[in-house]
């Protein structure tokens, strides 16, 4: 009896379509996260670093998502639990960051 592939293991679409789904959900965020430091990098020239951070943490947000849809498609085609990574918990750490340096900063300005 051949062994199959990952590929080849009969798995519910309906599994795999909310996979996708959840990546296209990383992918929103990550996009509003980069427009948030696209406007700051334009309307806070002196606070460019941390416009600049919040610019590249959303790039990262978009590559901790993909790192998840794959280890999530492998489990799924294993027919296994995928593993819940540091994905969710950087997401909020990352969200609060953001909070917090906008705050310090909007509190400098009016300074």
């Amino acid at each position: 009896m051949k062994k199959l592939t990952p590929e080849e293991v009969d798995v519910d679409a309906r599994f795999l379509l909310a996979n996708e789904r959840t990546l296209l959900a990383w992918i929103r965020t990550s996009i509003a996260v980069e427009a948030g430091g696209v406007a700051l990098l334009s309307v806070h020239s002196h606070h460019r670093y941390i416009g600049l951070l919040v610019l590249l943490s959303g790039a990262f947000v978009a590559l901790t998502g993909y790192h998840r849809f794959r280890a999530a498609d492998r489990a799924i085609r294993a027919q296994k639990l995928p593993p819940s990574g540091f994905g969710p918990a950087f997401q909020v750490m990352l969200i609060v960051g953001i909070a917090v340096g906008l705050s310090v900063a909007q509190f400098t300005l009016l300074r």
